[in-house]
């Protein structure tokens, strides 16, 4: 005997009038199956009646949506839906059989994963690191239309009278002084919140990250100097 499959989409509103309609014509069910995706979980509630099997798929369900039970038409659903909201946390309501979110003992509560502890760190860390690069490359983006800005100046003050060209740059110095002055008081005022050895830490990277770009600016100056 060849086994038929397939597949048909399904949603939270037609799972009761589905269950009517397969009970009536005779249908077995087979088991629903929950997948932890992206997206939300996908509930699949499998059917077969003579050679034929049958899957709905129900995609991406949120936290809260709350999922009708078929046990008033197949009890024995009640052991996968009780399954479902304990290791899943899907919201099943009117279950025949209801454990009440005791159907299993586990350490975890849900959702349930496949990966291990160490998968999920190696993860958690990957995601770290990628968010960190895009963080630096927005930085490195932002800070070009500056760098840009800086040589258009340089160039125009190249063509004026020295003692104005002068005269220019130290207002620009007092002004570029007096926004680190600025943001340097808003840093402070934000690590008077944190804890103490956190904050330490924190202003430390800050002067670290000033002493840099002190040294680069200066490295800079110095190079046009001997021009």
């Amino acid at each position: 005997m060849t086994l038929a499959t397939e597949f048909i989409p399904l949603t939270v509103e037609g799972l009761p009038a589905l269950a009517a309609e397969k009970k009536a014509e005779g249908w077995r069910f087979v088991q629903l199956l929950a997948v932890n995706t992206d997206d939300g979980i996908d509930l699949i509630y499998s059917f077969m009646k003579d050679s034929l099997l049958v899957n709905y798929e129900i995609k991406g369900v949120q936290k809260g949506t709350v999922v009708p039970s078929i046990t008033d038409q197949f009890l024995a659903a009640f052991v996968f839906e009780n399954e479902t909201h304990d290791l899943f946390g899907v919201d099943i309501k009117g279950i025949a059989i209801d454990f009440g979110g005791n159907f299993y003992a586990v350490s975890q509560k849900e959702p349930m994963t496949i990966i291990s502890p160490e998968q999920k760190a190696a993860r958690e860390k990957a995601a770290k690191i990628a968010a960190a690069k895009a963080a630096k490359e927005k930085a490195a983006a932002e800070d070009k239309p500056a760098a840009d800005d800086a040589a258009a100046m340089e160039a125009k003050l190249a063509g004026m009278d020295p003692e104005k060209a002068a005269k220019v740059r130290a207002a620009m110095e007092a002004k570029a002084k007096k926004e680190a002055a600025a943001k340097q008081a808003a840093a402070e005022d934000k690590l008077k919140d944190l804890d103490p050895e956190k904050a330490a830490k924190v202003k430390a990277a800050l002067e670290a990250k000033a002493a840099r770009e002190k040294a680069k600016a200066d490295a800079e100056a110095a190079g046009k100097e001997g021009e």
